[in-house]
């Protein structure tokens, strides 16, 4: 084999190890508030999950797009897929790392500092900052905001709208509709997440000289993508599933609900209509915070909060400083 299809085939190889970790990592997006409602067993809502990732996967080529082609340039030949191959692995190590620890961070900004990290260090590598801040920082910081406020309107409609009702038929009817807002958040997460994990292969495809068109997805990369981000779902993320489901409030079913609807919603609309690819972690964590805070204030355990967010702000710098060390061991093989 050429040197050229060696380094293609190492990039796509670690392009969907991260997929599959962020896959058990992310699992916890979608399935927490069903889980600890008991609106759906375990197993039923991971499988549910696998199966809305796979099929979001195919309605996110506009955020692969984004990730392929805007977030840094690379320097020209096969060392650049030293830069995208040390970058993903840094994403890598730091998605264990928190998960480890039971923090739902971001595998998105996680992804984007591995990325920048790697081609600061780079001869020829440019990061785009400005589209880094409009594609990456500002919805970091807006989603959550977003998240938390529609995630408190919602749950005040539904306290309104359902004053009079008895508390066993609305938690019975709510933990009906979780169902519905469970799949939504799955296939929310496939558009975002998976689609990731396309920039990343059509970027090494391109820059390998194995496609010309540097936007083009192919139809093996959808499917594999999709694939590799279901089964890590499967596979679980216990740690993470109990920080978000049991540990930030007590859900019920109608608060479950509302995070979930308000979570899908901002996540299709990024998708969709914006094509930025935003963190599903923070927007489902934001929204059941916002949930929560209906109650009282007091509700929301706020140093489990706090400890989210700061995972959240370190995330991407701290990738970015593994991919870096990561680069300097791995460029002398590219």
């Amino acid at each position: 084999m050429s040197p050229e299809l060696i380094a293609v085939l190492a990039v796509i190889a670690v392009a969907l190890a991260f997929d599959y970790t962020n896959g058990f990592h992310d699992a916890a997006n979608a399935i927490a508030t069903s889980v600890s409602t008991r609106a759906l067993t375990p197993r039923i809502a991971l499988l549910l999950a696998a199966v809305g990732n796979f099929v979001g996967a195919h309605f996110g080529a506009g955020v692969a797009k984004t990730v392929g082609d805007g977030l840094v340039t690379l320097p020209t030949g096969v060392g650049s897929l030293g830069v995208v191959f040390a970058g993903v692995l840094g994403a890598i190590a730091w998605n264990l790392i928190t998960w480890y620890f039971g923090l739902p961070s971001s595998s998105s900004h996680a992804l984007f500092g591995g990325l920048v990290g790697a081609t600061l260090l780079s001869t020829g590598g440019v990061v785009q900052w400005v589209t880094i801040g409009e594609k990456v920082i500002l919805p970091m910081v807006l989603s959550p905001i977003i998240g938390l406020t529609l995630g408190y309107l919602l749950m005040l409609a539904i306290l309104w709208a359902f004053r009079k009702g008895q508390p066993g038929k609305l938690n019975r009817g709510f933990r009906w509709a979780q169902t519905a807002s469970a799949a939504a958040m799955s296939v929310g997460h496939g558009m975002q997440d998976a689609a990731k994990t396309m920039g990343i292969v059509v970027l090494a495809l391109y820059t390998g000289g194995f496609q010309d068109d540097k936007t083009h997805i192919p139809g093996w990369v959808f499917w594999t993508s999709a694939t590799m981000l279901a089964l890590g779902t499967y596979a679980g993320g216990w740690r993470i599933i109990r920080t978000l489901g049991r540990k930030i409030i007590d859900l019920g079913p109608p608060e479950g609900f509302a995070a979930e609807t308000v979570a899908s919603a901002v996540l299709y609309f990024n998708a969709l209509v914006l094509k930025a690819p935003i963190s599903t972690t923070h927007t489902i964590t934001s929204a059941i915070m916002g949930v929560g805070a209906t109650k009282r204030l007091s509700a929301v355990r706020w140093n489990v909060a706090g400890n989210i967010v700061l995972a959240w702000i370190i995330t991407f710098p701290a990738a970015a400083l593994i991919a870096c060390l990561t680069y300097l061991l791995v460029r002398p093989l590219f």
